[in-house]
């Protein structure tokens, strides 16, 4: 080796070993910790295509016999349920008590109230069909009508024809026995005599079942429509019920819905589910609408731990959080936090939720939920008057053929036979305002006056139709009393026009002459020339030119 002189400095250095970074722990969440945060799951309601669960005592004894009629035709139609359940899954009937639970809440039992309330608030008019006065014969048929409250039990049907999907209204005759309930209500003199009408019954679509149908010829007309049905146990026929069903299912839904139709609850459930999960949903978040959380240790309950402690901690803090109780954390291991949601927009969903209610009643909202439209020239005209040709329609297809049976039925319990001659219309539901009213009050008045001056009808007739009319205003007018009218000879003028002369009294003789020579042109009005001429002398009276140039005319 050589020595150089120089001293060599070797730097011994370790080397650093690169060091693995810890390995995080998974998280491991305990059954126990998430059984503390866990709320029930909500399932979505389906219902089976099925036989109807009936009330007991609907069905009587014998017909659940084997080898029965009921049971064979029950039997018979298993397979039309299978058939259908293949398909409607989850959209069968919910049965009666379901029903009635639905319709203790206003969601669901507020469209079946108002669209049968609207369907008999004006009602019906009954009038006369033909020529001749059937007036008194009328009266007693409405008397009739409101002795056996028709109207209220027209009403019922159509609420119960909402809620459960079909109604019916039994006619109960002096004398029937539940023999006699089975045979056919024929309705003529032959079998409903004078006096015999003992009244109406409603009767809810849960206390009767079909006896009988045909289910074998799709061309029959009583294919799949009850000829006898089961009213709490007694057999009844079908002609003695009135039957209201104002939305039908298919054939092969018939049987599952008892041979009722959808009802408006059903329809509606859907959309109440929303507007309720709205309403409750905008509700919770008014209520925690600012979101304060505390940052805090959780390795216990992320590795596995029960995670008590830590549900306490989140209670104590709720316990002591509102501004009368005192906020504790820990300075060290926790950090309290704050997030505000912005709650702007809220307002108009829910209250498109709620619209969206009126959809299936063809409600408009201001008569649902009397909610009146917003904005610029804003009106519900337009949507009451499409409204009011929905309930019309209703009247006409629910209505119509029952209504005809009552007034046939009542004819012959009031006067012992049918008057084919005597009808009815249903009454319009739009009411004008009392602008309208005065205009047309104004416009049938002047059209009296003419027709009065041109001969077509006499002042008596136009008496008579302003007593009858019930919105004239003149409805206890006197007929036969005639008014003195202006411009008799007999009495003074009292408009400060002179005394008639003796030219004008030759005038007017002449004018009396005329008029007596062209008679018959005016056999229209026959015995009234005294009353025309008193109405010449007024229009004399009040226009002097007409009768200068009467008088030039040399008349």
């Amino acid at each position: 080796m050589v020595d150089t002189g120089k001293t060599v400095r070797v730097s011994m250095s370790k080397k650093k070993t690169a060091q693995k970074p810890a390995e995080k722990k998974g998280i491991s969440v305990s059954h126990s910790a998430l059984a503390l945060f866990l709320a029930p799951e909500v399932k979505a309601v389906k219902y089976k295509i099925q036989k109807p669960e009936l009330h007991p005592a609907v069905i009587p004894a014998t017909a659940r016999r084997k080898g029965s009629k009921f049971m064979a035709l029950d039997a018979a139609v298993s397979s039309v349920y299978d058939y259908a359940g293949s398909v409607y899954d989850g959209m069968g009937f919910p049965g009666y008590p379901y029903l009635a639970m639905l319709a203790q809440r206003s969601e669901y039992r507020s469209p079946s109230e108002t669209t049968a309330n609207e369907m008999t608030r004006k009602w019906i008019k009954i009038k006369s069909m033909g020529d001749g006065d059937l007036s008194e014969k009328i009266a007693k048929i409405e008397a009739a009508m409101t002795q056996h409250k028709v109207r209220d039990l027209f009403r019922v049907a159509a609420e119960q024809d909402g809620f459960f999907g079909r109604s019916q209204i039994y006619i109960d005759i002096k004398g029937a026995t539940d023999d006699s309930r089975k045979l056919p209500l024929v309705v003529n003199r032959a079998t409903i005599k004078k006096g015999a009408l003992k009244g109406f019954k409603n009767i809810e679509a849960m206390w009767t079942t079909p006896y009988s149908y045909n289910s074998d010829d799709p061309a029959a007309p009583d294919f799949f429509k009850p000829t006898q049905w089961f009213v709490m146990g007694k057999q009844t026929h079908a002609s003695r019920l009135l039957t209201f069903v104002s939305r039908e299912v298919p054939d092969m839904l018939k049987p599952a819905y008892n041979f009722g139709g959808m009802s408006l609850s059903q329809l509606m459930e859907p959309y109440v589910d929303a507007w309720l999960r709205t309403r409750d949903s905008i509700s919770d978040l008014l209520h925690s609408f600012s979101l304060s959380g505390i940052k805090t240790d959780m390795s216990t309950v992320l590795s596995g731990g029960s995670g008590d402690d830590l549900l306490k901690r989140a209670k104590l803090f709720n316990l002591a959080r509102d501004n009368r109780g005192l906020m504790l954390l820990d300075k060290d291991g926790e950090e309290f936090f704050q997030f505000n949601t912005p709650l702007s927009g809220l307002d108009a969903l829910q209250a498109q939720s709620q619209e969206h209610m009126a959809a299936p009643s063809h409600t408009p909202l201001v008569k649902l939920l009397g909610i009146t439209p917003t904005g610029l020239n804003a009106s519900s005209e337009g949507e009451l008057r499409v409204y009011y040709d929905y309930i019309q329609s209703m009247q006409e297809n629910i209505f119509r053929d029952p209504l005809e049976a009552v007034l046939k039925i009542i004819q012959l319990d009031v006067f012992g036979e049918i008057d084919e001659a005597i009808g009815f219309e249903f009454e319009p539901l739009e009411q004008m305002n009392d602008t309208e009213l005065s205009s047309i009050r104004k416009a049938d008045a002047d059209a009296g006056v003419a027709y009065i001056n041109a001969g077509v009808i006499s002042p008596e007739e136009e008496r008579g139709r302003l007593a009858s009319d019930p919105g004239s205003g003149y409805t206890s007018l006197d007929i036969e009393d005639l008014p003195e009218l202006a411009g008799d000879p007999d009495d003074k003028p009292d408009d400060g026009m002179p005394a008639q002369d003796s030219a004008q009294s030759d005038f007017m003789e002449q004018f009396r002459k005329g008029f007596l020579e062209e008679q018959e042109h005016f056999d229209s009005v026959e015995g009234n020339e005294e009353v025309i001429v008193r109405l010449v002398i007024d229009h004399l009276k009040k226009d002097w030119n007409y009768y200068t140039k009467a008088k030039k005319a040399g008349l």
